[in-house]
């Protein structure tokens, strides 16, 4: 698995993402994805070779293995990895959508108008809305996964017996061992804990979200109090009457017909 161009590409939310999420990324590539490259893959890249079994009947140690590991624990962490950083390819999307509308709307009203969006990468509007999805769905992977390999493998420990029961073509009561299942189970617990970790910084960065958008609504009912003045959405006409190009009542017309743009 190429994780070099997965980093590539979430590199870019470092911009658009919060301090909460700046450290979420910073624990997911040091603490997960680096250790899953360095250390992971080679602990548990063994563990069907060296799954013994007290047994020479063809087919029961395959079973066996099967019954106790419906899916191996790294390729678990591995799908738990993708499905945990691709919500935050949405934001990216979003922003480059905005950057499109806004340059369609330069190329149609010109230079001197108005711009749609102060900053492309400011999270108003429906980029808030983007942003907050992403990190709901990035806390639900995370519980998910979490719940999966608890309840697979009855806890986050891993024993050193293993015993098969009732399980073809296997005769009878099957005891297999585990490869180096000290190693597995701090590997397992490591990687639990940097997933919980992830869990409460992605909570934090939801309420603090959620906090600074009542704030910021609180002070514009303030703003909005205290200024009853109103303006176009588009200026464009202001310039065009300041510079003589055009004459009062034909700035009236342009501005009854400028459009109405819902920054999005």
């Amino acid at each position: 698995m190429d994780w070099k161009t997965l980093q590539s590409l979430l590199s870019g939310v470092n911009k658009y993402s919060t301090a909460f999420g700046r450290i979420w990324l910073s624990v997911v590539f040091v603490f997960r994805v680096l250790v899953y490259v360095v250390a992971a893959e080679r602990v548990w890249g063994d563990e069907q070779k060296d799954f013994d079994c007290n047994t020479k009947q063809p087919g029961c140690t395959n079973a066996c293995y099967d019954d106790y590991f419906p899916i191996s624990n790294i390729r678990l962490w591995a799908l738990q990895l993708i499905f945990v950083t691709c919500p935050s390819l949405l934001v990216i999307l979003h922003v480059a959508y905005r950057e499109e509308r806004e340059r369609r709307h330069r190329q149609k009203y010109g230079e001197q108008c108005t711009k749609l969006y102060s900053n492309t990468g400011k999270k108003h509007g429906g980029l808030w809305w983007t942003y907050l999805f992403s990190l709901i769905f990035k806390l639900i992977i995370e519980l998910l996964f979490l719940y999966v390999l608890h309840t697979l493998w009855h806890g986050f420990g891993m024993p050193r017996l293993v015993q098969c029961t009732s399980v073809a073509p296997c005769p009878n009561t099957v005891d297999c061992y585990i490869a180096r299942p000290t190693e597995k189970k701090i590997f397992t617990y490591f990687m639990v804990g940097a997933s919980a970790v992830c869990i409460v910084l992605t909570i934090c960065e939801i309420c603090y979200l959620i906090f600074h958008r009542i704030m910021r609504g609180l002070g514009k009912s303030k703003l909005s109090r205290g200024h009853s003045a109103s303006s176009s959405t588009c200026r464009c006409h202001h310039k065009l009457v300041e510079a003589g190009e055009l004459g009062p009542d034909l700035g009236d017309a342009k501005q009854a017909s400028a459009p109405k743009l819902t920054p999005i």
